[in-house]
């Protein structure tokens, strides 16, 4: 697969696209997805995916208070108005004392998992049917959200772990720790037996063993597993690690022969970098077919691209690439996954302006960004040129502790970065959601930010040099001070960015800003 190479988000090409299922319709399956060299069919027809990633589908399935399956419906439907056909799914969780990671679980240390969370995932899976979609299900987890292989390791090893982002236990010493789960057996036999429970269960909605129901299409040995952080880590365990794809696929294989197997492998960044560790790890014939997935840079100011992540999915911040590009990275996407070329040639992508996106987030800014819940009552989105949002909340939507706390993404475009600023500031502004605390203080804290609007920032600014007490300095900063900050970051737009309205000021009256909103709701 060839794809456009940006500054924030570059498609990774494979022997297949990523798991995903059959094209939307009433048509009833008849057999089951198969690998066939560098293409999926079905019925022995050419079969093109397109898929999306809904990790929690089993939890809003689930008949407990983190269940939600009006909400599961919607969403189905809404990814099945898309086109989007597939959608890649958690099937286990383990309950850890690691920070960050999920509660409830599927299982804990005993043998005895929750059937409330596998009925969810039963419940998932029979809705998903109705709709003709189909599900890739991960079995366990190289990272901490979910427990994962960490905790396989805890439960095993007396008691030892690692909390990810621990400074006491700096990068990579989180994953070189992890990796170690390939080599240890006992870990390795609990993480089996799951196996065994889940690929061999019987679906109690509908009936069907899950071996012979083809809205499963396949089975993901985990998420993002890699043999180890560090080169001399992944070289440790890399025996160990080959061994534990082979075995664990091949496990599968004799419980499930109808379904396809994956990895959930990264490539070469989940690989110590070394395309041949990810020629390895996908050389048993159990193992059907490659994933395909995104790279996140962070570029410096002599022009370095430094890796942060690479993920089965587009990266969150993908609209900011759309907005400098042009681009529509989503339709490009689903255009491949269907078959068809990419409208654009490498050459073709040119860069324009400058973006800036704000997750807006159910979050308090002012006591340590705390989770806020509740039903939003209402929820005025800012409007104007070079402003998008990328929302699913609405009025009477409920935010419940048990998901990401991401409501929202604004994002602005501008022809300079002291454009973008200016209206992102006017959009936060203008942004409205009652019923919850958000985190937009916190971006308007930023706008304001002196370091920020002249361009002394790092990965640790946040944490180190910023306070939410900058907005009551901000507060006595004149106008005029703040517009020359921002027009010697961008000297060629100086007369439009002094054009500067206060906070909590406007430039028109409110009946003429709620009519100009309404006009543009028409």
């Amino acid at each position: 697969m060839v794809a456009s190479i940006t500054r924030r988000d570059i498609l990774v090409g494979a022997s297949a696209m990523l798991a995903a299922g059959t094209a939307h319709g009433a048509r009833p399956r008849s057999s089951f997805v198969r690998a066939n060299g560098t293409r999926f069919t079905l019925g022995g027809s050419p079969h093109r995916v397109a898929g999306t990633n809904m990790w929690y589908a089993a939890y809003l399935g689930a008949a407990a208070p983190v269940g939600n399956r009006d909400r599961l419906k919607r969403e189905l439907d809404r990814l099945a108005g898309l086109g989007i056909d597939n959608v890649r799914i958690l099937g286990s969780s383990e309950f850890s004392p690691l920070k960050n990671s999920v509660r409830p679980t599927f299982r804990n240390r005993s043998s005895h998992f929750n059937e409330t969370l596998l009925r969810g995932l039963d419940h998932a899976l029979a809705e998903m049917a109705k709709r003709n979609l189909t599900a890739v299900i991960y079995l366990t987890n190289f990272w901490e959200w979910s427990g994962g292989m960490m905790t396989y390791l805890y439960w095993t090893n007396g008691g030892r772990y690692i909390n990810m982002n621990d400074p006491a236990h700096p990068w990579p010493e989180f994953p070189d720790m992890s990796s170690e789960f390939y080599g240890h057996a006992s870990a390795v036999r609990m993480f089996d037996q799951y196996v065994r429970a889940v690929v061999g269960r019987r679906n109690t909605i509908t009936g069907r063993l899950y071996r012979d129901d083809p809205t499963i299409f396949s089975w993901q040995l985990a998420n993002e597993p890699r043999p180890g952080g560090s080169d001399e880590a992944g070289h440790k365990h890399m025996k160990a690690y080959l061994a534990w794809i082979d075995g664990t696929a091949r496990l599968i294989k004799s419980i499930d022969p109808n379904h396809m197997v994956s990895t959930g492998s990264e490539g070469t960044q989940g690989c110590i970098n070394d395309a041949q560790c990810v020629i390895d790890a996908h050389s048993s014939p159990a193992v059907d077919y490659v994933n395909a997935g995104t790279i996140e840079f962070l570029l410096d100011k002599d022009k370095n691209f430094y890796f942060l992540e690479m993920n089965t999915r587009l990266q969150v911040e993908h609209p900011i690439t759309e907005m400098v590009t042009g681009i529509d990275i989503v339709k490009e996407q689903i255009r491949v996954a269907r078959g068809r070329v990419l409208s654009y040639k490498q050459e073709d992508v040119k860069f324009n302006g400058h973006a800036i996106e704000c997750r807006i987030n159910a979050e308090d800014p002012y006591n340590n960004f705390m989770p806020s819940t509740g039903r939003i009552t209402h929820s005025l989105l800012p409007t104007g040129p070079g402003v998008r949002v990328d929302t699913g909340v609405y009025p009477g939507f409920e935010v419940t502790p048990f998901y990401d706390p991401m409501i929202a993404k604004l994002i602005v475009w501008g022809e300079t970065r002291a454009q973008a600023i200016l209206r992102m500031r006017r959009a936060l502004e203008e942004y409205r959601i009652v019923g919850v605390r958000t985190n937009i203080p916190f971006h308007q804290t930023m706008m304001d930010s002196l370091r920020f609007m002249g361009g002394q920032y790092d990965t640790r600014f946040v944490e180190e040099r910023f306070s939410m007490d900058e907005a009551g300095e901000g507060k006595d900063l004149h106008a005029e001070t703040a517009a020359i900050l921002a027009t010697l970051v961008a000297h060629q737009e100086a007369e439009r960015s002094a054009n500067i309205v206060n906070r909590n000021e406007r430039d028109t009256s409110n009946w003429k800003w709620v009519g100009r909103w309404e006009r543009m709701h028409r």
